[in-house]
């Protein structure tokens, strides 16, 4: 059979088919009628899970916040205004000392005179001096040039020093000029060995700079 008649019959029968409306319609009133397939059940929940998601969720703003304060800490410590300069104190009031025995003393007794000079005034003073104790060595008492009203003034009896020791009071003042700080004390009879005793001085200025002058009595000797 060739091409062109095959074609021919084919358009003729279509033609001629007549579809069987009722048949059709019934197959469709069944089909309604009749139970719908069974329902898939829900797949399980997976490995991201709506509550594993919230939770990366979550996480993840809580990351975003961190990394957000964090750049905004650094903003604002790099915009804080700088802190006023530390001041250092300049050094502390000029002032000189000399340590000798006073030409008083005896075979028995002496003082050991302390003599500050200062040039500027002074808002803080302490004034050590150390009695080394040789033989014999006992005190007797002490004096300054300065109102006794002004310090604070103390003895102590160490093992190896007796310490005479004056402290200016809060609010008072030493104005420039010279200044004698004295010890007084028995000794073994004769010549005494004084190079062992020495003093410190501290002195603080009205702007809080401070000096300190350290020393001893060399071969001062006291007889």
């Amino acid at each position: 059979m060739d091409e062109t008649r095959l074609r021919r019959e084919l358009r003729d029968a279509a033609l001629a088919h007549r579809p069987d409306h009722a048949r059709i319609l019934a197959r469709v009133e069944r089909g309604l009628a009749a139970p719908g397939p069974a329902t898939r059940p829900p797949r399980p929940a997976g490995r991201w899970s709506g509550r594993r998601w919230t939770a990366v969720v979550a996480v993840t703003a809580a990351v975003a916040a961190v990394v957000g304060l964090g750049g905004l800490a650094a903003t604002t410590l790099g915009e804080r205004p700088a802190g006023p300069a530390t001041t250092v104190p300049a050094p502390g009031p000029t002032a000189r000392v000399t340590a000798s025995i006073d030409p008083g003393s005896n075979r028995w007794w002496a003082q050991s005179d302390l003599a500050l000079t200062t040039d500027t005034p002074v808002g803080g003073l302490t004034v050590e001096l150390r009695v080394a104790r040789t033989r014999g060595v006992v005190s007797t008492g002490h004096w300054r040039t300065r109102p006794a009203e002004d310090f604070t003034e103390t003895v102590t009896e160490e093992t190896r020093a007796l310490v005479y020791r004056w402290t200016l009071k809060p609010g008072r003042t030493v104005p420039p000029g010279a200044h004698v700080f004295a010890g007084q004390y028995n000794h073994a009879e004769g010549v005494r060995d004084a190079s062992a005793d020495t003093y410190t001085v501290v002195l603080t200025g009205p702007d809080g700079g401070r000096s300190t002058l350290r020393g001893d009595f060399g071969a001062a000797s006291a007889k």
